[in-house]
């Protein structure tokens, strides 16, 4: 494989790839291996027909398109890594030539990190925050850790608000039931906000076993546009009701969480809390800091560079909803929104991406920073914590992918402590 690079207007390169004639004979091997099954030709069994005698009847380009779909990607990814433009964007293929025993030609345009001219970076003036923390700060947080640490217990009483019910429902609108409205043994907290809004409020007062119809309208905006405004019936009956019981605060409790009285377990809530609030504090002054840097900074980003944000944004997303068992598809139906919706709705977030990260590299730049051993094995040990992974392995893992993107993660990083250090709270 050779590769020569012509630069283009607006921040573009055009990447001319050949590849050899024994790597493209490589490849039509393997595709006459995963198309063959597909190919019926009198006189032989189905996946069994000669590669020759295939291309014979059909012509000899007739794996070319499966050969190219898998050789193109491949070859673009190792080229990728002699290029020392920093390359931004999706790559645009386009071949030139492709013929047996000669190899292919294909080119990819793609969008590289464009100029930055900077504007002030060092000094900008940003809002003080205050990081006091207060009695009732410390209240607040011991509350919130009672309520955590509430049982519920079934009471035979009507339903009052924060009680956690067991409800058997059944919606109707127009007096004909829809799809969806329907559920048996559903657990509900009162007051949770879990279903539309006036849904939870009416159920306060009703007793165990009894018929209780909810008489409620979805909003306008809601998500199923068939239901959206209309007004419903939810024939409702409670099956079983839990009461919340908080436990008290006193030293059995502060026990429980390793201190010999209440005293000492406030202090240490107040004290995780100021750790907290630094850390808060220390995080909306970089991101206060970062937004000044790149308003005055100046630059020209191709668009494809956004779009590109928007796709790997959209796909992590689809990720994370895989982790948790959700089909994008399913996804997709149930919130109506398209692809094309949804690259809409990521945009200003692709761009503040796009945008601090350029920014944040001309920075590095300016003040010529490098990147150290010392930072390289910081790096490895604090991904080491994060994924509880041995160090050698995270190294080696990262190794793997190549250096260019551990290296310019380690600068960004070291460029936004230079930013955040030197701005001026006011």
């Amino acid at each position: 494989m050779s590769v020569s690079v012509e630069k283009l207007e607006g921040s573009r390169i055009k990447m001319t790839i050949e590849v050899s004639a024994e790597d493209f004979e490589k490849a039509l091997a393997s595709a006459y291996s995963k198309e063959k099954g597909k190919i019926t030709i009198p006189g032989f069994r189905k996946g069994k027909a000669p590669r020759n005698v295939i291309e014979k009847m059909y012509g000899k380009e007739v794996f070319y398109n499966t050969a190219l779909d898998d050789l193109v990607p491949d070859e673009y990814e190792k080229a990728y890594e002699e290029v020392d433009e920093e390359i931004m964007s999706s790559p645009s293929f386009e071949v030139v030539s492709a013929e047996a025993g000669k190899g292919v030609v294909f080119t990819a345009t793609v969008a590289v990190r464009p100029e930055v001219t900077l504007g002030e970076y060092k000094g900008v003036e940003i809002a003080a925050v205050d990081t006091t923390v207060t009695d009732e700060d410390v209240e607040k947080k011991i509350r919130s850790e009672l309520d955590k640490d509430a049982r519920y217990e079934k009471v035979e009483r009507p339903v009052k608000d924060g009680d956690r019910i067991k409800l058997d429902f059944e919606g109707f609108v127009d007096g004909e039931a829809f799809e969806g409205g329907k559920g048996e043994n559903y657990t509900l907290t009162i007051g949770s906000g879990q279903f539309i809004p006036g849904f939870e409020d009416q159920l306060i007062g009703a007793e165990i076993g009894a018929e209780k119809e909810v008489n409620v309208s979805f909003p306008e905006d809601y998500h199923e546009e068939s239901l959206a405004g209309k007004a419903s019936v939810f024939k409702c009956k409670v099956n079983e009701i839990e009461e919340k019981q908080v436990p008290e605060l006193n030293d059995d409790y502060a026990a429980d969480k390793g201190f010999e009285t209440v005293k000492d377990y406030k202090a240490s809530v107040r004290s995780d809390l100021e750790v907290d609030k630094l850390n808060d504090a220390r995080g909306k002054k970089q991101d206060e800091a970062i937004a000044k840097v790149v308003e005055n900074a100046k630059m020209e980003v191709p668009e494809e560079i956004f779009e590109t944000e928007q796709k790997m944004i959209i796909r992590d997303y689809q990720q994370r909803l895989a982790m948790q068992g959700l089909k994008w598809d399913d996804y997709v139906k149930y919130t109506g929104l398209t692809l094309d919706r949804m690259m809409e709705q990521v945009r200003p977030q692709a761009e503040d991406r796009i945008k601090s990260r350029l920014v944040l590299q001309a920075v590095a730049e300016a003040e010529g920073m490098t990147v150290t051993d010392e930072d390289r094995q910081k790096e490895y040990e604090t991904m080491a914590e994060a994924y509880q992974l041995e160090v050698d392995k995270v190294k080696e893992m990262l190794e793997a992918q190549g250096s260019k993107e551990l290296e310019k993660d380690i600068i960004i990083k070291k460029a936004m402590e230079f930013i955040t250090d030197n701005a001026k709270e006011v």
